[in-house]
């Protein structure tokens, strides 16, 4: 009981930091860098959703929550992190969106938040949800998901099922998906100790055991939530183009688990596309092989005929 008190507490500790945030100087100076240098704005919309803009001009009507320019049609890319991602990793993915002309929002989650889906998850899906309702001027948005990323979306087709009438507009604007070693519920377990201790085997141990615990223990907290995620991510909402990326060495979202979402929307119609790597660890995919990564990205995001900047796109790597 002492040891599960003590991870526990470990974990409430263990959150990201929004962007802009940070105490540190020489993250701040790196963010401002890359927005002086890219020409962009970043608006922190809540402490877990960040968006960046090719632009500044926000609109505010008093008292409500701003709505973003789009004059000019630019796609919004909603990038779903991995747990406890690094920002200066994340920003590389930002990059190369922004470069072909993409405003970005960023989400992210914390353990907590994972773990208690109704103070945490669920209300991330909720902002994400109510933003993309507001900034109606988006009418193209892709979808680049990693890991946890792919529990968040399913929290988010979740709370569409309950409101059609309010949300299905939103679904109707995504025009292509990718998914980045996408990890089940059945992963949770193995995933969420390497994400939060991976240098620390001991620790990872403890929490495998705190989260299979956590899992018999909390269904009505927690686990009939990440089912119902989990089915809602393989029903998918979302029937257009997707793409994945998979390795043969990843533990977290292996091929098996990838491939059952794979053909369950081949089977619902949607064209999916698939690249595998032969030794990437999870969620690093793009860092082994980034003239890979960026080809089979470039590939795709050309066949939903949102390239801006070829030359650029093949620079990033």
């Amino acid at each position: 009981m002492i040891a599960r008190r003590a991870l526990l507490s470990t974990l409430a500790r263990t959150r990201l930091v929004p962007y802009g945030k940070t105490p540190l100087l020489s993250q701040k100076q790196d963010l401002a860098l890359f927005l002086l240098v890219c020409k962009l704005s970043s608006y922190q919309v809540t402490k877990n959703i960040e968006h960046i803009s090719q632009d500044n001009e926000i609109r505010t009507f008093g008292r409500a929550k701003p709505t973003f320019s789009n004059n000019e049609n630019r796609p919004l890319l909603v990038l779903l992190t991995w747990l406890l991602a690094k920002r200066k990793h994340v920003m590389k993915y930002v990059e190369l969106y922004t470069k072909q002309g993409f405003d970005v929002i960023v989400v992210t989650i914390t353990p907590w938040q994972l773990l208690w889906p109704m103070n945490g998850s669920r209300l991330i899906a909720a902002d994400l949800l109510e933003f993309l309702t507001r900034n109606q001027n988006y009418q193209q948005i892709v979808l680049h998901g990693f890991s946890v990323g792919g529990y968040m979306w399913g929290e988010v087709c979740d709370l569409v099922q309950g409101d059609h009438k309010k949300y299905n507009n939103v679904i109707d604007r995504i025009i292509g998906q990718v998914w980045d070693s996408a990890a089940d519920v059945t992963e949770l377990s193995i995933g969420v100790p390497r994400a939060v201790f991976p240098k620390n085997e001991m620790l990872q141990t403890m929490l495998r055991k705190y989260m299979e615990y956590h899992l018999k223990t909390f269904y009505k907290q927690s686990t009939q939530y990440y089912i119902r995620s989990s089915q809602l991510f393989h029903s998918n909402l979302v029937r257009t183009p997707a793409l994945f990326f998979m390795s043969k060495t990843d533990p977290v979202g292996p091929i098996t688990s990838n491939y059952k979402v794979k053909n369950q929307w081949d089977s619902l119609g949607v064209k999916t596309y698939v690249k595998i790597f032969d030794k990437s660890p999870h969620v690093g995919h793009y860092r082994k092989y980034p003239k890979e990564y960026v080809a089979e990205l470039y590939a795709f995001l050309g066949k939903l005929s949102v390239i801006q900047n070829e030359e650029k796109m093949r620079t990033c790597s």
